[in-house]
């Protein structure tokens, strides 16, 4: 990953290109067993994840929030979903209060909160 950033920088790229790394859900702090399995491992922990996000004018080298000291909880520059999405359309030049409407004519809002990550932001 650092090797493509670093090559979208040198070529010119980056200001153009948003890199977007995530999976949906972070994993657990503790490695467990789950009832019925044999094999230790992470299951699903909505309650803190990490995403790497570049370019497009993102500020580099900066961590935005905090879990407690065991991971387990956010407790700094909380935010969700809606959020990260709104944060992705404003930097490729999508307004995030666009209403779209599906062929029945109802009006579709893009995301439901349309606050920004404000750290990303630049």
């Amino acid at each position: 990953m650092a090797t493509l950033i670093e090559d979208l920088d040198e070529r010119g790229m980056l200001d153009t290109t948003l890199v977007v790394v995530m999976g949906e859900f972070g994993r657990t702090p503790k490695i467990t067993t789950l009832p019925g399995s044999k094999t230790p491992g992470r299951d699903h922990w909505s309650s803190a994840m990490s995403i790497l996000v570049a370019g497009c004018g993102t500020p580099p080298g900066q961590i935005v929030g905090a879990t407690d000291k065991n991971g387990y909880t956010a407790i700094e520059s909380i935010y969700g979903p809606e959020n990260l999405v709104s944060s992705v359309y404003l930097k490729l030049g999508i307004d995030p209060n666009t209403i779209v409407y599906n062929r029945v004519g109802r009006p579709i809002h893009l995301v439901s909160d349309d606050r920004p990550i404000k750290e990303l932001m630049g």
